[in-house]
């Protein structure tokens, strides 16, 4: 009996946790997987409109001088004169000689064929026309109509009081030219086709500024006959450079 008493106060005896024979069951641990299914997600890149804005620039020419309501009309033909052989005349991109030269005028040229544009600038007065197509400006004291051609060998002579002789063709188309020429206002000589000799001698001089609105000037083909040393006067043929139109025979209006 009393060993049975002891073994259950033993076992109901003083309990610690140092001693205490307890086994302890581990918790339980429970996962839980949770899935959450998000929707697609779309992203939408609106397309980039490039917009070019196109300027339209518009350029203005300021030209020099004022518009004159006299002068050659649109499409009168006018030539140059006064200009040397060995020279020419510049045509210009707008009146004034500060201007853009675009082409280049011979002596004998004649095809400038007016618009009818004209302006003054303080010293000149300055053409609008276009030569072959091309538009551009030349000055007027180099431009005239051409008019008639006629023979004028007696009226020279009878000016001069004989007939000239000199000992080159230059000498003798200059005697010609200043028998031609005004003193008042003192006109322009220029030689337009350098001397030639061949069974004649040949040489053209240009006289403008004669002081007449309507004869701007003479142009003056001199044909001499060759000596030993020296040419005399055989034909002088004069062609009329007007300043205001030509009619149609060719006189000056």
């Amino acid at each position: 009996a009393v060993g049975l008493l002891g073994i259950v106060v033993a076992a109901c005896g003083g309990n610690s946790a140092e001693d205490s024979s307890t086994t302890s069951i581990p918790p339980t641990t429970i996962t839980t997987t949770t899935t959450t299914t998000l929707p697609p997600t779309t992203t939408t890149v609106a397309p980039t409109s490039t917009t070019t804005s196109s300027t339209s620039t518009t350029t203005t020419t300021t030209l020099a001088g004022q518009p004159i309501d006299f002068g050659p009309i649109t499409g009168d033909e006018l030539g140059v004169v006064a200009i040397a052989h060995d020279d020419v005349l510049n045509f210009r991109a707008g009146p004034g000689t500060d201007q853009e030269i675009v082409n280049r005028l011979g002596a004998l040229f004649e095809g400038f064929i007016a618009t009818g544009n004209n302006r003054q600038l303080p010293n000149s007065i300055w053409y609008e026309g276009t030569v072959n197509g091309q538009i551009g400006w030349a000055s007027s004291a180099f431009l005239a109509y051409i008019g008639a051609t006629d023979d004028i060998t007696a009226n020279v002579i009878a000016d001069l009081g004989e007939t000239p002789v000199a000992e080159t063709m230059l000498d003798l188309g200059t005697i010609v030219a200043e028998a031609s020429a005004s003193t008042d206002p003192p006109s322009r000589i220029r030689m337009a086709v350098a001397p030639t000799v061949g069974d004649l001698g040949e040489v053209t001089f240009d006289v403008v500024g004669l002081g007449d609105d309507a004869l701007f000037g003479v142009r003056l083909k001199v044909f001499g006959t060759p000596g030993d040393e020296s040419f005399t006067l055989k034909t002088v043929e004069r062609t009329l450079l007007c300043g205001r139109g030509v009619s149609s025979n060719g006189l000056c209006l």
